[in-house]
């Protein structure tokens, strides 16, 4: 009974993964893929000041996405703070983001 409750409550996604072949049976390659996103995000926790802690969970966030991204993380962060004190509208923050980054030649 309990293997075809299992079955019932994922009908939907095994409808749609035997319908379209690009998408995955499991979800190791995400997991894996954001993994050290997560790990660095909950390291921050021990950081000594809750403000701290969260200040370096966002930072940790964008390194990793920029390296998920291609991007070098160094060359990310100083572009976009220099974006943000040169007076980046606030409206455009999507511009700033890690999959949006073109680097400046």
């Amino acid at each position: 009974g309990d293997k075809l409750a299992y079955i019932h409550r994922h009908w939907g996604g095994l409808q749609t993964f035997l319908a379209d072949g690009r998408v995955e049976i499991d979800s190791n390659s995400v997991e894996n893929l954001i993994r050290p996103i997560a790990l660095n995000r909950k390291n921050a926790l021990f950081a000594g000041h809750d403000e701290g802690g969260r200040a370096w969970g966002r930072i940790a966030s964008l390194i990793e996405t920029a390296k998920i991204n291609g991007v070098g993380p160094f060359a990310y962060l100083k572009s976009t703070l220099e974006a943000i004190a040169a007076g980046h509208p606030k409206n455009r923050v999507d511009d700033l983001l890690p999959w949006n980054f073109q680097p400046s030649s």
